[in-house]
């Protein structure tokens, strides 16, 4: 990740707190019985989700030290949306105020229906403008009413008279203390390549997950262990999902206090998922469990250039005044003692079922009462 190029870009997108009503909400609530998600309408990071009986947060992540944050504007935090864009901006876009990852998580939200104490499953409903993508988002949020799942629904709209390329990258981010060197991650994912790496031209040629050449070396991604001392810097890792794929996920598993937070969704909403992995200093600081539209982290010029990788898009396409529709589901469970991460994940209407990755792995389920659509299974690598 280009993160000193995206300090330099960041600066120019932003709502001055001076221009913020008082009485505007800060951020919004959704609770239940089981757990609390919190979202904040200053960028519309989804910034604390956890159980009701435990204080540990898995997205608290903050952009504070990797970019200066400047009193009053959004910034990048918790998890959330990068629209137009997953990256930088072309050297061009950047002198006309073009932010990295785009701006939709350095505008201010705008609450169109707060949650109430009638709502049988609590939802809240809110969007965003993005005045030079010309694109504007609408997103609902609804709470099981039972379980610790949230549905996250977000509907863009070209308000331009002219189509457009545009990309929209999930940046969930996973911190200390629920990151360590402990922490596993799994996914349903297959083939994939490093950023910073030559493109494989086929998936014969390309990593297969959970397993990438970093720095010369062959690295295990399902662990991020302390490195050096004078150790600092990123990777990105990038990786599609088998065809018969209908979904995919990913969820971290902190053993040590039995928690574990995942994602799935429609593959045909997301092909890519990305990886991202932060040390400083040595020490465990970032992941990030991005799932979206591309898995090229580059300027739109680079990617009509490249135009497909192992057979996935780079970009998505939107009309002149069409809205397309994307969705996930996001979930906390807790593990048993010794929970050696997720092999297989299933999802139909009334449940998420995870199967433990170790012969005769112990199976875990989260009941659902949301309208879903379809269900499907997927099985981790």
């Amino acid at each position: 990740m280009d993160w000193l190029r995206g300090v330099l870009l960041c600066m120019c997108i932003g709502v001055s707190g001076n221009s913020l009503e008082a009485a505007a909400p800060v951020d919004v609530q959704l609770k239940n019985d089981q757990a609390v998600v919190r979202i904040t309408l200053a960028g519309g990071g989804i910034t604390e989700f956890r159980l009701t009986d435990s204080r540990l947060n898995p997205l608290n992540w903050t952009i504070e030290g990797l970019e200066p944050i400047v009193d009053g504007q959004p910034f990048l935090q918790g998890h959330f949306l990068c629209l137009d864009r997953w990256g930088a901006p072309s050297e061009a876009e950047a002198k006309r105020g073009v932010p990295f990852h785009g701006e939709a998580p350095r505008t201010r939200w705008k609450l169109t229906r707060p949650v109430k104490s009638s709502d049988v499953e609590p939802f809240a409903e809110m969007q965003v403008r993005l005045q030079l993508a010309g694109l504007s988002v609408r997103r609902k949020l609804v709470m099981d009413r039972k379980s610790s799942v949230v549905l996250v629904r977000e509907a863009v709209t070209n308000d331009r008279k002219l189509g457009r390329i545009y990309n929209m990258v999930q940046h969930p981010s996973i911190a200390p203390p629920f990151l360590d060197a402990t922490t596993v991650v799994d996914s349903n994912a297959i083939h994939g390549f490093l950023q910073e790496a030559e493109v494989p031209a086929t998936s014969a040629q390309a990593a297969r997950w959970p397993r990438m050449k970093i720095n010369g070396k062959w690295v295990d991604l399902r662990h991020l262990r302390p490195g050096k001392k004078n150790e600092t810097g990123h990777d990105v890792s990038s990786f599609v999902f088998d065809d018969t794929s209908g979904h995919g996920w990913v969820t971290a598993v902190h053993p040590g206090s039995g928690l574990l937070l995942g994602y799935v969704w429609k593959t045909r909403d997301y092909p890519w998922l990305n990886i991202w992995r932060y040390r400083r200093e040595g020490k465990v600081m970032a992941r990030g469990l991005e799932f979206g539209t591309t898995g090229l982290h580059q300027p739109f010029q680079a990617l009509v250039a490249r135009g497909r990788i192992l057979d996935r898009p780079l970009m998505s396409f939107i009309d002149a005044g069409k809205t397309v529709t994307r969705e996930y589901l996001m979930f906390l469970m807790k593990v048993p003692t010794g929970y050696t991460g997720v092999s297989r994940l299933e999802l139909t209407r009334d449940a998420v079922t995870l199967v433990e990755r170790k012969p005769g792995g112990r199976t875990l389920q989260l009941t659902l009462d949301l309208s879903l659509g379809a269900g499907g299974t997927a099985d981790g690598r």
